[in-house]
């Protein structure tokens, strides 16, 4: 699927913020009452502190995904020179259709125009099969040696990094 990203305006929080909850909720990554689920929908703080951008196609916002950059409040694990991307959520309607590739293709060609930008990393809980498999097969590879545990709760992160 073909798919145009841009920046969210504020008129986009909306919908990103029911994006993201849907699509973390589907994939049962976390109950609806976790702590994090209150970090995903509060979708004007990210962009206070990092820069939200929406993926469009057939007319609407069907994607949303934060990028971030070393040193940023919404860094993890973002090194000098490296893009960060996190909370990469895709509308459970349009998920399965390539929209969640595509969003990451265009996150590469991004990151590609920035200057002083080398790569991109992203963290990804273990038990998040899917992504780890979309990361991989657009040529991201395992950082374990950066990988980390959520303070304060057993879950292991995962590192993936592109070198562009």
């Amino acid at each position: 699927m073909s798919v145009a990203l841009r920046r969210a305006t504020p008129s986009d929080f909306p919908e990103v913020r029911r994006i993201t909850r849907d699509a973390y909720l589907r994939a049962r990554h976390f109950a609806a009452d976790h702590p994090y689920m209150s970090v995903l929908v509060d979708v004007e703080h990210r962009a206070d502190h990092a820069e939200v951008w929406v993926a469009e196609a057939v007319g609407k916002v069907v994607a949303a995904v934060t990028l971030t950059f070393a040193g940023q409040p919404y860094s993890e694990i973002a090194r000098d020179g490296e893009l960060e991307f996190r909370m990469l959520a895709v509308d459970p309607s349009h998920q399965g259709g390539g929209v969640g590739r595509a969003v990451v293709r265009e996150i590469v060609e991004h990151a590609r125009d920035l200057p002083g930008i080398e790569a991109i990393s992203i963290t990804s809980a273990t038990f998040m099969e899917r992504a780890h498999g979309l990361y991989e097969s657009l040529g991201f590879r395992r950082a374990p040696e950066r990988d980390w545990y959520v303070p304060g709760e057993d879950v292991l992160l995962w590192v993936f990094r592109l070198e562009l």
